[in-house]
């Protein structure tokens, strides 16, 4: 019994679901100043249960692909601990009630958009990824939708702070993603994935346009500040953490090799939300 609710706990991917629920957390507290804890944690619970979701969808349908990957094979459908069905029932489970919960609690166009994410990044990204390195744009959508659901919650509006906090979040995926796979290529190869932009994939070209997305951070995370959404501190923060992101990409470009993309991969996991963190507390003080 304890292996199954274990393997139910897995289907979620926990961690990426929490992160994601982490930015939509930080797109409506920028949204609404002085959110209650209640508010926040009701938000966060919508938005990781229709993760959770996503994620379980991604992974019905990536089943007989994460039994040819190392990082993937121990999976709960590839190894039989959940049927298919079972995942099924689970996934359509806490869809409805991540988007119950953020219709009743807030308003229909966050359940509205979270819907939209959810089919992105189940239906489409996910069949796209042995299709077309497009893939990463696609699956890019549905990653920086968080922090705007947040706001949507929040004021009950698509206004320009939120295709702000989009926009930044968006633009961050594509390091993010081609980080992990260069990391991961040789795995994603034996799926037949194409994650990588690049024709020959793990070359300076491929680089350059790590490169040119992580460069295009910096003025964007300018615009909260341009808009009045934060003060003076928190872009002071993101233009440091900008710049030493970027300065990752150019280790990547001088060596094209694993161990930089590896420093891009956590550079990434640390850019976000040092950077959100920072607009919310520059917001509240």
């Amino acid at each position: 019994m304890s292996n199954k609710v274990k393997a139910y706990f897995q289907l979620l991917k926990f961690r990426l679901s929490f992160t994601v629920a982490f930015s939509s957390a930080i797109g409506f507290i920028l949204g609404r100043l002085g959110a209650s804890y209640a508010e926040v944690a009701l938000v966060m619970l919508g938005g990781l249960l229709v993760t959770g979701s996503a994620n379980i969808i991604n992974q019905i349908i990536e089943k007989d692909l994460d039994k040819m990957m190392k990082r993937t094979a121990k999976r709960p459908l590839p190894t039989g601990k959940i049927s298919v069905a079972e995942a099924a029932i689970y996934s359509a489970f806490l869809g409805v009630a991540g988007l119950a919960v953020l219709a009743l609690t807030f308003n229909v166009l966050t359940a509205v958009l979270s819907l939209i994410s959810l089919i992105l990044y189940g239906f489409v990204y996910t069949p796209l990824k042995r299709i077309s390195p497009i893939c990463v744009f696609i699956g890019a959508i549905p990653g920086g939708l968080p922090p705007m659901i947040g706001w949507v919650a929040a004021t009950g509006v698509i206004s320009v702070e939120a295709w702000i906090l989009f926009g930044i979040q968006f633009i961050w995926q594509f390091p993010h993603f081609w980080a992990i796979a260069w990391v991961l290529d040789d795995d994603y190869k034996k799926a037949g994935f194409k994650m990588l932009p690049m024709a020959g994939g793990k070359n300076l070209k491929t680089a350059i346009q790590i490169m040119i997305y992580t460069l295009v951070l910096i003025p964007l995370s300018l615009l909260p500040l341009q808009f009045g959404m934060t003060g003076t501190t928190s872009a002071f923060v993101a233009v440091i953490c900008g710049v030493l992101f970027l300065a990752q990409t150019f280790y990547l470009m001088r060596t094209c090799s694993k161990k930089a993309a590896m420093n891009i991969m956590f550079g990434s996991f640390l850019y976000l939300p040092i950077v959100q963190i920072a607009f919310v507390l520059d917001k509240l003080t």
